[in-house]
């Protein structure tokens, strides 16, 4: 038993011996480097940069009242078209009362002068017609008796209008009802039925009926950095994609980059604006057509910034940058087998994929690329 024990002792040994020879060779043979053979290619690069913002209308108009009172119609609803002039509300108005008590004494008063009036109207006509009088005189109390009615009729439109808020000589144009100022698309109408109003004045800025805005002309608004802002000119092209709806894309140019920059979470940043061609849309109550695009969308504006055709590209993995210099190696074969040759080159725009070459190497260059797994001799 002790025999057969160290018999497998010595041949586990000898094992042991022989497999640590064979690592320590294998491990000290040099290893030979392989690397991916890359070929130049003609293609365009484009080097564009992508802002984040919303979309918005150019025109949003608040619409308010032109006195101050109660709300007591709506006739409108969020989503619906109005036209300019058309109406969106009626206001009932709560009279001022020291203003009230002004206009009914005008009345009162007004009335009187009319009695008199007419009584001295009626007198001296019986007078002209027994030519008693010259028509002068009585042309005088004619007068005053028209000035008399008018002033009646001018105190009682005015007791109206402190009391109803419209007279029935304006009614068409009563400042109850409150009208679009604009043509388009009701975002918001904040009120309800029974909540008080107040107009727009010097120490308030009044109460809003409804917010309206033309969907049909709306413009992208938002923030680039100021390391790309010196590239953008007025007029760029934009591609407008909107995270809400799937697969649709809109054209937009550019027409509108701040002058003063903004520090948004320690950086400086550039406000820009676009406008943006809608076509035709519809709602997609029906499944068909281009979703309506709704105010606050949230969107991406991809920006050209500079653009090359049809040039000599190569991958920018396989340029090496030394100081000033900057250059690939260029794959050489011959009878000592591969070599790789360092060549200068001029390099142009870069898409951070693949970068132009303006010089340097020729179309049927083959070059050296990254590093693949190595082999030993």
């Amino acid at each position: 038993m002790k025999k057969v024990f160290r018999i497998f002792l010595g041949i586990g040994i000898i094992v042991l011996f022989v497999g640590t020879f064979a690592f320590l060779y294998l491990n000290s043979r040099p290893k030979v480097k392989e690397y991916e053979t890359l070929e130049p290619s003609r293609r365009d690069i484009i080097r564009s940069t992508v802002v984040t913002g919303k979309i918005e209308p150019r025109d949003e108009v608040a619409v308010k009242p032109q006195i101050s009172g109660i709300v007591a119609e709506l006739f409108k609803e969020a989503g619906q078209h109005v036209e300019a002039g058309e109406v969106i509300a009626r206001v009932k108005v709560i009279p001022d009362m020291q203003q009230l008590s002004s206009a009914e004494s005008r009345v009162r008063l007004a009335t009187i002068n009319v009695r008199q009036t007419t009584k001295d109207h009626e007198r001296q006509k019986t007078l002209f017609d027994k030519g008693l009088i010259s028509a002068n005189e009585y042309e005088k109390a004619r007068q005053a008796y028209d000035q008399a009615r008018e002033e009646l009729a001018a105190a009682q439109d005015n007791l109206e209008v402190v009391r109803d808020g419209a007279s029935r000589s304006n009614a068409s144009a009563s400042n109850t009802l409150v009208r679009s100022t604009i043509s388009g698309i009701i975002l918001d109408i904040p009120v309800k039925v029974g909540n008080s109003v107040i107009l727009s004045n010097t120490f308030n800025e009044g109460t809003t009926i409804a917010t309206v805005a033309d969907m049909g002309n709306l413009i992208f608004r938002g923030n680039i950095d100021e390391t790309e802002v010196g590239r953008l000119r007025p007029g760029m092209n934009m591609k407008i994609t909107i995270g809400a709806m799937q697969d649709v894309s809109f054209d937009a140019a550019l027409e509108y980059i701040s002058p003063k920059a903004t520090e948004q979470g320690g950086a400086n940043q550039f406000e820009i604006k676009a406008a943006v061609n809608i076509p035709a849309a519809t709602d997609t109550s029906d499944g068909a057509g281009i979703p309506m695009i709704r105010s606050g969308y949230s969107a991406n504006a991809q920006i050209v910034l500079e653009e090359v055709h049809d040039v000599l590209t190569i991958p920018e993995a396989a340029v090496h940058f030394e100081g000033d210099s900057t250059f690939v190696y260029l794959l050489h074969e011959d009878s000592n087998g591969k070599q790789y040759v360092p060549a200068n080159i001029v390099t142009g725009l870069s898409d951070g994929i693949n970068i132009e070459i303006k010089s340097g190497i020729e179309p049927t260059a083959r070059l050296r690329g990254n590093e693949v797994i190595a082999t030993t001799e």
